[in-house]
């Protein structure tokens, strides 16, 4: 699998993809709604990137960027091979992988400066916290973050982190943490967490990760993420996720579409041996009106972007 995650036109999201996926999302693009894709690195790094656009009948319009506004090239080709070709060797990280295209420099025009955040000592640590906190969950994305930022401060007579301020402080800070998991060793106990969840839903339950803001809303939504085929579900929603990453267990919410307490009974077992299969610790009483716990919890989950 490459490591990385394609965004396309239409809004899907392909993370971690085979190199002949790839090459079938490059030669499905064309028609309205569905001429562009974007690839990135995992974990996402600021401005770095390859895209195509094609309009049925027309070239491809490659792209890639290395960083700085002066690092932003283009390309043209008559048909999807040289783009599968280029756009393959950019995600495996090739030394050759842009050789066999005429590539020519992209004026971006002169990098804007961001004035630095006009914040007293306490607003800028409450602010810093917060994203860090979000960063250490490990699911949101720079975009995610950079909204989080301009947004936490907000009141009614007050905005004072700008869209350009928000973005510079998350990628500071995204950095930061891509830097600090690169001295991670093997698998993680979030990665063993989604090997569960992948085997439960293999199984006919529905599981999901960091999903919705609380209990309510996830207690309301879940069913509408199951098949016809689903039996119950597993999730977490992003307070557990908080927690989770600040030291303390994840908790875990389950049950039976059926809504029967033996039916709910039954898919907590079913979690619990999927949980205890890839090595996790889980505290549960077996009741079914109770959760699920995962602790002691090591939660380091790598960023994806």
């Amino acid at each position: 699998m490459l490591e990385i995650m394609v965004k396309t036109e239409n809004w899907e999201r392909h993370v971690r993809v085979a190199a002949e996926d790839l090459a079938a999302l490059v030669r499905r693009i064309g028609t309205d709604g569905d001429r562009f894709l974007v690839i990135q690195r995992i974990p996402d790094l600021p401005d770095v990137f390859a895209q195509v656009w094609h309009e049925s009948g027309g070239d491809y319009t490659l792209e890639h960027r290395d960083g700085a506004a002066d690092r932003h090239f283009q390309a043209t080709a008559d048909g999807p091979s040289a783009v599968i070709a280029a756009m393959t060797g950019w995600a495996g990280r090739q030394s050759d992988w842009d050789t066999g295209l005429a590539w020519s420099s992209v004026d971006m025009g002169p990098a804007s400066e961001v004035p630095p955040l006009d914040l007293d000592e306490s607003d800028r640590a409450e602010l810093e916290k917060r994203v860090r906190e979000v960063l250490a969950g490990g699911y949101a994305s720079r975009a995610e973050l950079a909204e989080l930022a301009e947004e936490y401060l907000v009141t009614a007579d007050r905005r004072p982190v700008s869209r350009e301020q928000a973005a510079a402080l998350a990628d500071r800070l995204w950095l930061e943490r891509v830097a600090e998991q690169a001295r991670w060793q093997g698998e993680t106990d979030p990665e063993r967490l989604s090997r569960a969840f992948a085997t439960l839903q293999r199984a006919g339950i529905t599981a999901r990760e960091n999903f919705t803001c609380c209990r309510n809303c996830g207690q309301s939504e879940i069913g509408g993420e199951g098949g016809p085929d689903a039996r119950g579900f597993v999730y977490f929603h992003t307070q557990c996720t908080d927690s989770a990453a600040a030291g303390q267990g994840l908790m875990l919410l389950y049950g039976g579409f059926d809504g029967s307490s033996a039916t709910t009974a039954a898919i907590g077992h079913e979690v619990v041996a999927a949980l205890e299969a890839v090595g996790l610790p889980v505290e549960w009483d077996r009741d079914p009106d109770r959760a699920i716990t995962v602790t002691p919890l090591d939660w380091r989950r790598r960023l994806v972007g």
